[in-house]
């Protein structure tokens, strides 16, 4: 039995720095996190030992953060400490809440309809000015209105403030206004309010009713804002006038990872932080726990790359975090280099085929790219492939009709009180619905039906061990509780497919293997970054992508569009200096990868054949072309792959950690007699050898 109090379980575990922000209760705190630094689990942390110490009432503390998903799982954690009493929410959210308690009160009648999306009313009032409009400058023009918005900014002061905003929609400034205007005029005539305005409504009810701001301030006693470099100039005057002068206020953050300036984002506030409160504790969270020496080493490099871009523009780029791995080595990143999209697609798909047959989950799996647009093509090649997908930002999880459907049937199912274990009664319920525990060979409707219904099962799974007690065993009950709670919050579980996704909507997010996409210039950086500061927010966007990865990291690009188009594309230059010299086109600074030794000669590697140059690194590692006989027995090479197997099942990790294919076939063909031999072959570093040389050596002679 565990026989430490409360507040040394709350503090075990943690690091240095995060123990020092778990235990920084009082005065304005200034956390700079840096990806993958643990930064959620120092500030719940804190939370809860703010709490179990008394230096917190639960009721009394308000943890803000950006999306729905990220507070449902600060709500999760909170929970899982024994604080779940503690407010976590996003700033919508918890502004929506005040509003619609406050509205009676200090405006008088009914809360007007909260609008869901501005395309229908943005149409309308177009109309009503006679501008042609079509569904994509709709979409521009509607992320224009939020910037404006969030900016603090009028249809009237909209015009001096956006000179350098290009013309949305086509739009020049004066008829971007005026429709500025007419929307909002729609709005008023079909009494509608807007997520903007539940902002802007609660900062005018704040600042303008004492007694509303007197009430707030005597509710919320301290505060914690989480991702606090996306803060926009509404949010912080919101949360100045949430506090009120007062100075019990937590925020963390990561200036390089400000990536949505284009909706009124700016790191701003958190470099200001300490200026702002001279008293201000600053802790810097830079040991990294999510990814491997390579990929952490390949990030810092990324953003110390990045050169002057003049005053204004290196006014916003604040001196970035140096990450510090915690993890052992891993696999060296990968950097391929294709004809087109249609090749480059099917060579990735190619390639998460081979980590999903040696042991990756899918689900642990991402392909990010920077448009939207671009998931297509890798739609059609991972079907091709046979492995399912799921694209984030498709159609929500809780709105498919499988999962309403299930949702309905374990809801009539909590009612009559059923006896059997929820596991059980779980598949059985879902099986009415099609689930079975094999997933189905085909893809498809059928496949992505099959995967939303595994995800439920899998999280009652998990949920039965993660939230029984002896006094209580987690119920249909409790499942349909939690289900109803993360379909209100958008918090999905986890669904059994590769993960497509754009660099945006990845932030936050994480994965065992992550395969960065159309890394070719005009896509990364977009054509339109034509300033530095654009253009440093797409290096930016680049680093979040990057820093996803716990262990698999892997580049590519095409040199043309089309099959048989004309080769005028070039590497991201973004990659010069992270890629090899020599892949794609002219070397890039003369360095190596990041993690990997550099060459000893310049001269290509060439099959030992046919005599033909090797082109990726799977066939340089080998010595020949793939199309070209294996000279290995078999038998040592199936030997080899159980005993990896084996291996990385007992460490819990992907067996291409232990070793790839193309290393066990090199170890297979070159049968290596002693340590110095097997150090030899590409793919077996010291620690590798050190760790598993002995048993290689004799898997071999045992052959």
């Amino acid at each position: 039995m565990d026989e430490r109090t409360a507040e040394e379980r709350i503090l075990a575990g943690l690091d240095e720095e995060q123990r020092a922000v778990a235990t920084t209760l009082s005065g304005p705190l200034c956390v700079l996190a840096g990806a993958g630094t643990g930064k959620t689990r120092a500030i719940t942390h804190r939370i809860a030992y703010g709490v179990h110490t008394g230096v917190y009432n639960p009721n009394r503390l308000l943890a803000v953060t950006f999306t729905a998903r990220a507070a449902a799982e600060m709500r999760t954690r909170l929970r899982d400490l024994g604080v779940g009493i503690v407010q976590a929410r996003t700033f919508h959210a918890a502004a929506l809440r005040q509003l619609q308690y406050f509205w009676p009160h200090a405006v008088g009648g009914q809360l007007p309809g909260l609008l869901d999306h501005k395309a229908q009313i943005i149409a309308e009032a177009a109309r009503r000015l006679r501008l042609p409009t079509d569904r994509a400058a709709i979409r521009d023009l509607a992320a224009e209105i939020e910037w404006a918005k969030v900016s603090m900014l009028t249809p009237e002061t909209y015009l001096t403030k956006a000179l350098d905003r290009g013309e949305p929609g086509g739009l020049d400034k004066l008829a971007v206004g005026r429709l500025f205007q007419a929307y909002e005029d729609v709005k008023g005539d079909r009494n509608l309010i807007d997520f903007e305005d539940v902002l802007l409504i609660t900062v005018g009810i704040l600042q303008e009713d004492p007694r509303v701001a007197a009430t707030v301030r005597d509710q919320y006693r301290h505060f914690v804002v989480d991702e606090y470099q996306d803060v926009s100039p509404l949010q912080q005057k919101m949360l100045d006038l949430w506090l009120g002068g007062r100075d019990e206020l937590c925020v963390v953050g990561d200036a390089s990872q400000t990536i949505y300036s284009f909706t009124g984002a700016t790191p701003r506030h958190l470099l200001d932080f300490p200026k702002r409160y001279p008293t201000a504790n600053v802790v810097k969270l830079i040991r990294d726990y999510r990814s491997t020496p390579q990929v952490v080493g390949l990030a810092n490099t990324l953003l110390n790359s990045r050169r002057s871009g003049g005053l204004t523009a290196d006014a916003l780029w604040s001196t970035p975090l140096h990450l510090v791995a915690q993890r052992p080595a891993g696999p060296s990143p990968e950097f391929l280099e294709c004809s087109d999209d249609e090749a480059e697609a099917a060579a990735v798909a190619a390639r998460i085929k081979i980590l999903i047959d040696n042991g990756t989950q899918a689900s642990e799996i991402a392909v990010l790219f920077r448009t939207n647009g671009q998931s297509e093509a890798y739609e059609q090649a991972l079907t091709g492939a046979g492995v399912g997908y799921q694209l984030r930002g498709g159609e929500r999880f809780f709105a498919r009709k499988e999962v309403r459907d299930a949702i309905l049937q374990l809801r009539a199912a909590s009612r009559a009180a059923e006896e059997e274990p929820l596991g059980q009664l779980v598949r059985d319920i879902l099986g009415n619905l099609g689930y079975q525990d094999e997933a189905p060979k085909t893809g498809g409707a059928v496949r992505e039906k099959w995967e939303s219904l595994a995800a439920l099962v899998a999280l009652a799974d998990d949920l039965v061990v993660s939230r029984s007690t002896p006094e209580h065993t987690f119920s249909v009950v409790d499942l349909v509780a939690e289900l109803q709670e993360r379909a209100t919050a958008q918090h999905a579980p986890t669904v059994q497919g590769v993960t497509l996704a754009s660099l945006h909507s990845a932030k936050g997010l994480e994965w065992d293997a992550v395969f960065l996409v159309g890394l070719s210039e005009g896509l990364m950086p977009i054509s339109f970054a034509d300033t530095p500061e654009t253009v440093d927010e797409e290096r930016r966007l680049l680093y979040v992508g990057i820093t996803r990865a716990r262990e698999f990291l892997n580049f590519s690009w095409s040199t043309a569009r089309t099959p048989g188009g004309r080769a005028n594309r070039r590497p991201s230059r973004f990659l010069d200096g992270l890629r090899p010299a020599g892949v794609g086109g002219a070397p890039t600074a003369g360095k190596p990868v990041a993690g990997r030794k550099a060459r000893k000669t310049a001269a290509p590697s060439v099959c030992r054949v046919c005599g033909q140059v090797l082109t990726t690194g799977a066939e340089r590692k080998i010595g020949r072309c793939a199309t070209c006989p294996a000279g290995y027995d078999e038998a040592v090479f199936e030997d080899l792959r159980q005993w990896r197997l084996q291996e990385a099942t007992a460490a819990d990790v992907p067996a291409f950690v232990v070793f790839t294919d193309a290393t066990l076939i090199a170890i297979a063909e070159a049968a290596p007699q002693d340590l110095d031999e097997l150090a030899a072959l590409p793919g077996v570093g010291p620690a590798k050898l050190e760790r598993y040389g002995e048993a290689v050596l004799e898997i071999v002679a045992s052959a």
